[in-house]
């Protein structure tokens, strides 16, 4: 009896299996109605979105300003951005990087201006090396610059809760404390655009 079951069982199957690649490709593909395909966003769902009320937390102070960004100021945000990572530091200590360059170089990596600079300022965030920020050439390195930005504002007690131009300030000692202010907006733009890639 066992027998007989699995002649009967395989004999199904079979008929099955034959009927399916006779009648089954060509069958489904008449049967399948004619769809107009278009192209479908593709998200990446392993990457959390940026919390964007994280990036400005207190609201933008006074008037903003905006640039439009080259290639390799776009360079230097992603710079800043893997940097502030690299330096376990959120997306807030971005934005007040970036920010903080926009105001000082618009983000430009600039080496030594002649009468235009101002004394030795050099690099993304116009450190000086005569006031220990370290040599010309390491200024001059965009993931160096950052670094040594990040770490001045760590040394900032509560930075993380203070307006953006306050922490800058804090950390540039700029003859302009309130400049910063004004690339707040675009900054968080930037680092919503880019921390996630």
């Amino acid at each position: 009896m066992n027998t007989i079951m699995r002649k009967s069982v395989l004999g199904i199957a079979g008929l099955a299996f034959a009927g399916g690649v006779i009648g089954g490709p060509v069958a489904a593909h008449a049967a399948t109605p004619t769809i107009d395909a278009k192209p479908v966003a593709v998200v990446q769902a392993d990457k959390p979105a940026v919390d964007t009320s994280k990036l400005i937390p207190h609201g933008t102070h006074g008037a903003q300003s905006h640039i439009d960004l080259d290639d390799e100021q776009t360079a230097n945000v992603k710079a800043i951005i893997a940097a502030t990572k690299k330096s376990n530091l959120n997306e807030r200590a971005a934005v007040i990087s970036i920010a903080t360059s926009l105001q000082e170089s618009k983000l430009h990596n600039l080496g030594h201006l002649g009468d235009a600079n101002d004394h030795d300022s050099l690099g993304l965030f116009q450190q000086r090396p005569t006031s220990g920020w370290g040599t010309p050439e390491q200024i001059t390195d965009p993931q160096y610059s950052t670094t040594a930005f990040l770490k001045g504002l760590k040394q900032v007690d509560g930075w993380q809760d203070m307006p953006l131009t306050d922490a800058a300030q804090t950390v540039q000692v700029s003859a302009y404390p309130d400049a910063y202010a004004q690339w707040e907006q675009q900054a968080a733009d930037l680092v919503a655009q880019y921390w996630n890639s």
